[in-house]
């Protein structure tokens, strides 16, 4: 991804999030975290979680998911309009900020 297309990243509060600041030495990003109990600054990360759930119901055994099915997953959801995104898709969006202002 283009640097100008990624300048920062929003983080839920997991500990799986601890090494954020090698995360930010190496990709040059600046992390913030989310508010405890405050799903409204996390975006449309929450409705992605519940679309993922279509694909990987909860308590399934990530020893079963294979690598492609994390691509079938991703392309169906990358190719599915949003209502947020005005009925576009995440690769509409993503392409249009390619080509437009945002263009390198």
């Amino acid at each position: 991804m283009p640097p100008k297309l990624r300048q920062t990243l929003t983080l839920d509060n997991g500990s799986e999030l601890a090494g954020f600041r090698a995360l930010e030495l190496a990709t040059g990003l600046r992390t913030y975290f989310c508010k405890p109990h405050a799903p409204w600054q996390r975006g449309t990360n929450e409705n992605e979680g519940g679309l993922l759930r279509q694909y990987f119901p909860r308590g399934i055994s990530f020893h079963k998911i294979t690598e492609a099915m994390v691509v079938k997953a991703a392309e169906q959801l990358n190719n599915r309009p949003r209502k947020c995104l005005h009925y576009q898709t995440p690769a509409e969006v993503f392409n249009q900020a390619l080509t437009g202002a945002f263009a390198i």
